[in-house]
């Protein structure tokens, strides 16, 4: 993946694959599928400013397995990766 750094208290996030099959293991065609929102962390800002000027450091860091809402974030394709770009409190909460 080439160099990209998020800015300010966004967040970097390569969706994980959901599943392939039901329950009761009938599979599930690509256009029925859900999108995930489970994904691992690829990048972090540096974190947003309160109003002193102080730097307020992001709580996720790269690698984190995190949960986050069907609709957040901005889709975006850098070199081939399907990443999703949002703010931290985006992020519902971390896995694991």
């Amino acid at each position: 993946m080439t160099k990209f750094r998020p800015l300010h208290d966004r967040v970097a996030v390569r969706r994980l694959e959901g599943e392939q099959k039901t329950a009761g293991g009938i599979i599930i065609p690509d256009t029925a599928k859900e999108k995930p929102m489970e994904g691992e962390v690829v990048a972090v800002g540096p974190g947003s400013r309160d109003e002193q000027g102080k730097l307020i450091p992001l709580e996720v860091k790269v690698g984190d397995r995190v949960l986050f809402g069907k609709w957040s974030g901005s889709e975006v394709k850098i070199n081939g990766d399907d990443l999703v770009i949002m703010k931290e409190n985006d992020i519902l909460g971390i896995l694991g």
